[in-house]
């Protein structure tokens, strides 16, 4: 899913998403000719460090590290969806509609 499926899921209503890369320090280069390939409008953060188990943990500690990986986290840090592997746009879509339901009901 690229971050323009991402976006077009509605998550305007509560102000946006800001994608994280585990990249290494050394493929910013790279990170960045991809963000501008796909106009990622929204903001993106690339995790400088070759040490990538502290940001694992961060987000979360049951994640193996395995990547491809994709949470969304509610402005509470509460966990709305998960998946090790490509991601479904349509599980991602009713989890975003879902979690924004429970904080601001239309």
């Amino acid at each position: 899913m690229t971050e323009r499926q991402y976006h077009n899921v509605s998550v305007e209503r509560e102000g946006g998403v800001t994608f994280v890369a585990l990249n290494r320090p050394d493929e910013e280069q790279g990170v960045l000719a991809f963000l501008k390939k796909e106009q990622a409008s929204n903001k993106n953060l690339l995790f400088a460090s070759p040490d990538r188990d502290p940001l694992i943990d961060a987000f979360d500690p049951g994640w193996p590290g395995a990547l491809p990986f994709t949470v969304l986290l509610a402005p509470d840090g509460k966990v709305v969806y998960r998946e090790i592997g490509s991601t479904d746009p349509l599980a991602v879509r009713r989890a975003v509609v879902k979690a924004l339901n429970e904080r601001k009901p239309w």
